[in-house]
């Protein structure tokens, strides 16, 4: 067993926990944290997707004990008030998910693309989201949703 100190969604937890257990399982079975789906375990459909130390992840393939000292933020720990942001709010007006299995990981790699780039062209949103794959949208309302979110965060910014 090796002692792993992680903050998830701004708690911070201290564990022992088995070197080969994977991040996903470790938010799911040990902090009850169900909002990151078990999609692939081959980091091939994006679904686990979460922030890690800034950067999105896939956590199917990262091992709890490789976060340790660091920061992981959830689908869970998107909206600090409760409410959702302009990104999740996007995705529910502009019908981007269906059976919603690989939204958590879209709402994660969305939201780093837009860190990176907030304006980005319909082109960057596809590139940006290629690792992370749906079986029932279809993709176009996606991009647009990420599209959307972008003008509503920028038109967020401008003073009235």
């Amino acid at each position: 067993m090796t002692r792993v100190s992680v903050k998830v969604d701004g708690t911070t937890y201290q564990d022992e926990v088995e070197p080969r257990l994977l991040l996903v399982h470790y938010l799911r079975d040990r902090l009850g944290l169900t909002g990151t789906p078990i999609g692939c375990d081959t980091s091939s459909c994006g679904a686990c997707t979460v922030d890690l130390d800034g950067a999105s992840v896939k956590s199917c393939s990262v091992l709890a004990v490789q976060a340790d000292g660091c920061e992981v933020t959830t689908v869970q720990g998107l909206a600090a008030d409760g409410g959702p942001t302009p990104l999740q709010r996007a995705f529910h007006e502009r019908h981007a998910l269906q059976c919603g299995y690989c939204t958590p990981g879209m709402l994660m790699a969305a939201r780093d693309l837009l860190r990176e780039n907030p304006d980005p062209a319909p082109d960057e949103v596809r590139e940006a989201l290629e690792g992370n794959l749906c079986r029932c949208t279809g993709y176009q309302n996606i991009v647009r949703a990420v599209l959307a979110a972008a003008r509503a965060t920028e038109d967020a910014e401008v003073p009235a």
